[in-house]
């Protein structure tokens, strides 16, 4: 069972989508936020990164570019979501390490389909 990250500020947002990718056959372990997240990733293993890119603390773009800058981390997929769906937001979080994008509220087949695009291929997946 692959085991996938999810990194999410909103309480509403986290609970729907892990939910979702649990009843999709993924093991999913949250993070509140950035912080969080990068302690879980020096603890414990994971396939992918599910990241909200606007959160308080240490935003989704600063916790791409540490999850990159480390060695232990830096070939993890990271699959960046934003409520901001304009192109500059797509580059941006691209810039910042991740490795492809979707833009919230989620639709659940193209989200799937880039999950397991990005866990069967690796980086760079999904243009």
């Amino acid at each position: 069972m692959k085991r996938i990250l999810f990194v999410e500020d909103d309480d509403i947002s986290r609970d729907l989508i892990s939910t979702r990718l649990l009843r999709s056959g993924y093991e999913v372990v949250v993070a509140e936020d950035g912080y969080q997240a990068l302690d879980l990733v020096s603890t414990q293993t994971f396939d992918l990164v599910l990241l909200d890119m606007s959160m308080p603390r240490l935003s989704g773009w600063e916790t791409a570019r540490k999850l990159r800058a480390s060695s232990a981390t830096a070939s993890i997929p990271i699959l960046a979501l934003s409520s901001q769906a304009m192109a500059a937001e797509q580059k941006r979080a691209l810039d910042a390490g991740c490795s492809d994008f979707d833009s919230k509220p989620v639709n659940l087949p193209r989200l799937l389909g880039k999950i397991e695009a990005l866990l069967e291929g690796g980086e760079k997946a999904a243009p």
